[in-house]
């Protein structure tokens, strides 16, 4: 049976064009055009923020590590976290279509509705944070050139502006997000070697090499703490990758993306750290955003900030892009476009409370990384196994919810995905603490550790392999791939 065009599928796909009408039905392999190098900038831009500046900087603050541990960490964390992104994006590449909509094979129709679902409010969050890191960008130009202080009245209005931007930017789709994404990494790249030229002349380096070690286990919880802003693209990933051609390499596919998020997160972390030194308030500041104009002449920070500024939208475009898709995969009957504006109006209501409400930035912003991880990982671990064992998707079935397709399984619901899901969010979340949530096993060393997205993923991929396989209601083949794969690998390889 086939599925309704309303669940997000059109009736005659149209070919990739500035404005994308594709919805969650698999791309075609006529138009899998894209390249994988084409992953790199991409990646870039969804890290280009100043809260990599903050992050580094409560590294040293808050975790009291020395330069050569935010180094180790800076390392660390983006190829733990966009090693998983780059590894679960080879579904894109298998299936050609979003990552929630390949979910569907994984969870059944009505059981990915659950982990869709809070991927989806999780996104609200990421999403909100990004629009209040925008908006401070823009009331700091304005303070820097013209003398204009924040207020109630110019809070919403650069909110608007930064969430409307966002809006029209994802809303056009794959194209304008690869164009955008290419620019703004030539350019940030340029200002970001020249802030860091700047900061090695004016740095008062004894102070900073002179800091002690702190301990082994802050270190570990700090890679977590970075790590958790890429763990949330996990799902996403598959997103930027099914334009990709079948045969394009698995290998390639994780390395672009490891490679375009650590250009950035390595040296950006590494700069926030060097400016605490100077500035020890920096990471406890309400606006995360305004150090930057008080640390860097105005020739710098300005054009600097601007610069961001496009990054902080680039993210949040990406975010809306995918989370256009997850509203299609919940049921929500509209175009993607359509979907994605949800999301901004969501951002709009939060990133206004956190404005203007909020008394901590960063305390809320970590608190809200760790719940985002953990609420992640749990779907990581099941996805991530069934990719084990799954070498291709049927498209026919993805877009089919009723009890014909064949990823109906019992009910609409896969028993053995949900329940190792299920379980290993519960586990999560045991070992996991924030300002105002502590799990009962926190104080263990996992919990004391921030591992508690770890232990989520590491539950729902054992459980779920252990687990008997769901039996699939008989349905129309997968289509099969148009050439071998170039590399010599088993099946079912993640290297694929």
């Amino acid at each position: 049976m086939s599925a309704e065009p309303a669940d997000g599928a059109l009736e005659h796909p149209t070919t990739e064009t500035a404005m994308e009408t594709r919805g969650l039905e698999p791309v075609p392999d006529a138009e899998r055009t894209g390249r994988v190098r084409e992953l790199v900038p991409t990646w870039v831009a969804a890290n280009i923020s100043v809260l990599l500046l903050t992050m580094g900087a409560g590294l040293v603050i808050f975790n009291e590590l020395n330069i050569w541990q935010v180094l180790v960490v800076a390392v660390a964390a983006p190829v733990v976290s966009y090693g998983l992104v780059g590894l679960i994006s080879i579904a894109g590449k298998r299936g050609g279509a979003p990552g929630m909509a390949l979910s569907r094979a994984v969870f059944g129709q009505r059981g990915n509705l659950f982990p869709g679902a809070l991927i989806w409010v999780a996104r609200w969050g990421w999403e909100t944070i990004n629009a209040v890191s925008g908006a401070f960008a823009m009331l700091t130009v304005l303070d820097l050139l013209f003398g204009v202080r924040k207020n109630t009245a110019l809070v919403v209005a650069t909110l608007l502006l930064f969430v409307g931007c966002t809006f029209l930017v994802s809303g056009l789709g794959i194209s304008a997000l690869r164009a955008c994404s290419t620019w703004s990494t030539y350019l940030f790249g340029a200002f970001s070697v020249l802030v860091l030229g700047y900061l090695v002349a004016e740095t008062d380096w004894a102070a900073v090499l002179d800091k002690p070690a702190g301990s082994t286990a802050m270190m570990v919880a700090g890679i977590g703490t970075i790590a958790a802003g890429g763990i949330s693209w996990v799902p996403s990933g598959p997103d930027f990758t099914r334009y990709l051609p079948r045969t394009a390499s698995g290998r390639g596919i994780v390395g672009a993306t490891v490679g375009g998020a650590a250009v950035v997160v390595v040296p950006m972390v590494l700069m926030g750290a060097v400016m605490a030194v100077g500035t020890p308030d920096l990471a406890s500041a309400q606006d995360p955003v305004s150090f930057i104009g008080t640390l860097l002449p105005a020739w710098i920070a300005v054009p600097y900030l601007l610069i961001a500024l496009v990054g902080m939208l680039l993210i949040n475009s990406m975010s809306m892009y995918s989370a256009g898709f997850t509203a299609q995969t919940l049921g929500i009957k509209v175009p993607r476009a359509a979907a994605v504006s949800v999301n901004a109006v969501i951002s709009l209501v939060f990133g206004f409370l956190l404005m203007v409400v909020a008394t901590s930035f960063f305390g809320s912003f970590v608190s809200f990384l760790t719940l985002l991880a953990v609420a992640f990982s749990a779907w990581i671990g099941v996805f991530g196994v069934d990719m084990l064992r799954r070498t291709a998707y049927d498209g026919a079935a993805l877009l089919d919810t009723t009890p014909g397709s064949a990823y109906w399984y019992r009910g609409g619901f896969a028993w053995q995905a949900m329940t190792a899901w299920g379980t290993a969010l519960a586990v999560g979340l045991l070992f996991t603490e924030v300002d105002w949530f502590a799990g009962p096993l926190a104080g263990t060393w996992i919990g004391a550790n921030g591992l508690g997205w770890a232990a989520g993923i590491l539950t729902s991929g054992a459980l779920y392999a252990v687990l008997p396989r769901p039996a699939q209601v008989s349905g129309p083949a997968p289509e099969p791939s148009p050439e071998p794969a170039p590399e010599s690998e088993p099946a079912g390889s993640l290297a694929d």
